[in-house]
């Protein structure tokens, strides 16, 4: 992968994590929507972004929706890597939010803590990526393709 199709990788996971995340905020207090889907949509949310840091790093990682799994792939010197949030409880959406099981089902106070933890290490990855000279004003773009074809 050349440097130009991997940064555009990365601005497509910070897109697809901000695109999560604003979905989910737009969900809270809506009667129709059950919370489960606001505390999955932010568990992606935080999920691409941690995985966006990896790409720009050129780390390989698994496939896995634990999130403290992946910030340990992050080295010393990101912000995200040395953050105490506690990522257990949000990776927990990851498939209570999607399967029935023996868990609670999610209430509005579990949507609510769920979108304020992806915000959080959402602003966080952004940081980070402006700290080590990464332009995420450029994350916003859509519509963008990296083989040069017209969509549609």
């Amino acid at each position: 992968m050349s440097e130009d199709e991997r940064l555009f990788e990365v601005r497509r996971w910070l897109r697809y994590a901000q695109e999560d995340l604003t979905a989910a905020v737009a969900m809270i207090g809506r009667r129709e929507i059950a919370p489960r889907h606001i505390c999955w949509l932010a568990q992606q949310s935080a999920e691409k972004a941690l995985k966006a840091v990896l790409v720009f790093l050129q780390i390989d990682f698994p496939r896995t929706h634990d999130l403290d799994a992946l910030r340990n792939f992050v080295p010393i010197g990101w912000t995200i890597q040395a953050d105490l949030l506690d990522l257990a409880s949000l990776t927990e959406w990851a498939v209570e939010a999607r399967y029935p099981g023996d868990w609670p089902e999610a209430i509005e106070a579990d949507a609510r803590f769920a979108v304020k933890q992806a915000q959080a290490i959402l602003a966080t990855v952004m940081a980070d990526f402006a700290q080590h000279g990464f332009d995420v004003e450029k994350t916003g773009e859509g519509g963008e393709r990296s083989d040069g074809k017209e969509p549609g």
